[in-house]
């Protein structure tokens, strides 16, 4: 397989990285976003752009079998327009660029939902809804609480702190709430499984569904 992954520096994008980095039957790994990863590996291209503007760089998507789309934002303090520029505008003008036949799996939350009283919710539901209209194959990642494994690390701060104080009572939420944890190595493992052509799975995924697909 060929894919592209959108937004490989985030915590989930590392992860999802390093696992399709893996794979043995992923031969190409395309990652479009801001600023380098860092890593190097014989699979590995990048493309450093605006990923807000796909015509500087669409000619480069061409031929891939599944984009995993890990982009996210939160919306503390935004604007409902600029929550929606960012996180449906952009994920959609991406969308249009590639082929209805490409295998899209997109990181949304869980609580999207399009007729709930929380904007980022409706305007996550909304992006989820118009990329099933897209493609054949599409599926929306709806995670709980991600535990991030082998050294991936989340952009923001807060959450930097909120990882590092939580850690050791990991193994306990874990036992306690076993269908809202899910890690960024099992995202990264369900995300390949979808590629792959998984029959069986739902359009929309939450921890347990993720967790079931990365153990196949």
């Amino acid at each position: 397989m060929r894919v592209i992954v959108f937004g490989a520096t985030g915590m989930v994008g590392q992860g999802v990285l390093r696992e399709c980095l893996r794979a043995p039957d992923v031969s190409e790994v395309l990652v479009v976003g801001r600023t380098p990863t860092g890593v190097t590996d014989p699979k590995l291209t990048e493309v450093i752009a605006d990923v807000s503007r796909p015509s500087g760089y669409a000619a480069f998507l061409q031929g891939f079998d599944a984009v995993f789309f890990c982009i996210g934002v939160s919306s503390t303090g935004m604007k409902e327009a600029d929550y929606r520029r960012l996180t449906y505008t952009t994920t959609m003008e991406v969308a249009r660029t590639l082929r209805r036949d490409v295998t899209f799996v997109y990181v949304s939350s869980q609580g999207a939902d399009a007729k709930g009283r929380r904007m980022w919710a409706r305007v996550k539901a909304e992006t989820e809804n118009a990329l099933f209209e897209q493609f054949d194959r599409a599926y929306a990642i709806r995670p709980g609480f991600i535990r991030a494994l082998h050294g991936a690390t989340s952009k923001t701060r807060s959450y930097r702190v909120l990882y590092k104080i939580g850690t050791p009572v990991w193994p306990v939420f874990t036992r306690l709430f076993p269908r809202m944890v899910t890690t960024t190595e099992a995202i990264g493992r369900a995300m390949l499984a979808l590629a792959r052509g998984e029959k069986n799975a739902p359009k929309i995924l939450y921890a347990t569904g993720i967790n079931r697909l990365a153990r196949m």
